[in-house]
């Protein structure tokens, strides 16, 4: 079934790293040797020894129009033949700054950046330099990109000084990062009366993602709002993955809370290498050459790039609330079939689904936290996972990661989807 795709991991491990090039692609979490891509289109995924998917990754969340769709192709294709980088001004980055303002409620002014880690890195540096503070926080199993403040292990109890997570960030650099709990609101008061004064920005998923899909209990965000404004300290979203992935304008409009700072990514490059981040006027204004904070990229606004995010925004502004709506069922008929067939078996299970996002997990649930998420029986997810893939669903190989739905994906996926859940849960 995958002898091509095991010549090509032997290849490729010869010369990468683990044979990839980002760690989750090599398939160690739910063992086997990774099946290697040959073409996308639409809702399927075909690999190169002739295996179709019905794709629920999509690319960890860019392709919220699925694979190769022909408006974007077309966009990223016109604009390749006008030059596909200047290093100096265009108009389609003005015109994507100004989409991007006119649909994010907390953004006045953006800055494109060339992944979500430089976006999240970029946001922090903004904040300490906007309010003179040096301390974060962060939550337990959030995940924002690699830089060295955000590689952190979460401590226990009320909040630890963070230890470094990974080899080579120092030690001094992760101490300034203080880690709390997801969705635990007195957590979040009591640090803040201790120590509210050292804290430059608290950054948060809204959705959290990279948990599983994780959805903030009711007053958390709120709590999140209202404690930043009153110690003085700013509030992140990091909406890399929740951005136009929730909804129209991010979880921040679905939820009403405005952030001071946002971080976006995945959707607004439909699928190249793309993210921002923006907020408030006079935050912004640090940046520079307006201000003193420093931040450049010769790739940033990339013509590909804003083509294609262009494009995917003006379609999801022109499809609408309907879409998300449609995507959130779907999503809600997959925990559906997810739950109700393990439960048929006897089997620990319980699921999210929100816009076009959700988690499937092999725990007795509620999931609200990444102490929750990581009881899950990570064995019968891998079993789950490479049982659905013999079924030809393709789901992210890891149980702490998300799954996808995008405007393509149709009654006909969804349904097939559902029988596949059923014939895997069984073979388990």
């Amino acid at each position: 079934m995958f002898e091509r795709s095991e010549a090509a991991f032997e290849a490729a491990r010869r010369v990468m790293p683990g044979g990839v090039n980002s760690p989750v692609r090599a398939f160690k979490a739910v063992g086997g040797t990774p099946f290697f891509a040959d073409r996308g289109e639409g809702p399927w995924l075909y690999d190169i020894d002739g295996n179709r998917y019905i794709d629920y990754l999509l690319s960890w969340g860019p392709l919220i129009w699925g694979h190769a769709h022909p408006e974007i192709v077309e966009a990223v294709v016109a604009a390749a033949r006008r030059g596909t980088s200047f290093g100096v001004p265009t108009e389609l980055e003005t015109k994507m700054a100004e989409k991007v303002v006119a649909l994010v409620p907390g953004v006045e002014v953006v800055r494109m950046v060339n992944s979500g880690t430089e976006a999240t890195m970029s946001a922090l540096r903004l904040a300490r330099a906007y309010t003179g503070r040096e301390c974060i926080v962060k939550f337990e199993g959030g995940y924002h990109g690699h830089a060295d403040s955000l590689l952190v292990k979460a401590g226990s109890g009320v909040a630890t000084f963070g230890l470094p997570n990974s080899p080579g960030v120092p030690h001094s650099t992760a101490e300034k990062t203080l880690t709390l709990p997801y969705n635990d609101v007195d957590a979040v008061r009591r640090l803040f009366a201790e120590r509210g004064d050292e804290i430059a920005a608290v950054i948060v998923e809204p959705v959290a993602g990279n948990m599983g899909c994780v959805l903030p209990v009711e007053g958390f965000l709120e709590t999140l709002r209202e404690v930043t404004q009153s110690h003085g300290a700013l509030l992140i979203f990091d909406e890399v993955m929740t951005g136009f992935r929730v909804a129209l304008g991010g979880a921040q409009a679905r939820f009403g809370i405005r952030p001071d700072l946002t971080t976006l990514g995945k959707v607004i490059g439909a699928g190249l290498p793309v993210g921002a981040y923006g907020g408030r006027r006079d935050i912004m204004a640090l940046v520079a050459p307006d201000g003193p904070m420093y931040q450049a990229g010769t790739l940033s606004g990339n013509p590909l790039a804003m083509a294609a995010g262009l494009r995917s925004l003006e379609m999801l502004e022109a499809a609408g609330p309907a879409l998300y709506e449609r995507m959130e069922q779907f999503g809600q008929r997959l925990v559906r079939a997810f739950t109700e067939a393990g439960r048929r078996r006897g089997i620990p299970v319980y699921g999210h689904a929100i816009g076009g996002m959700f988690g499937l997990f092999f725990h007795d649930g509620p999931v609200r936290g990444f102490a929750d998420a990581s009881r899950s029986d990570t064995a019968r997810y891998a079993a789950f996972f490479h049982a659905m893939l013999r079924e030809g669903v393709s789901l992210a190989p890891s149980q702490l990661e998300a799954g996808f739905l995008s405007a393509v994906h149709s009654e006909r996926e969804v349904g097939q989807t559902e029988e596949a859940i059923v014939h895997a849960m069984a073979a388990l």
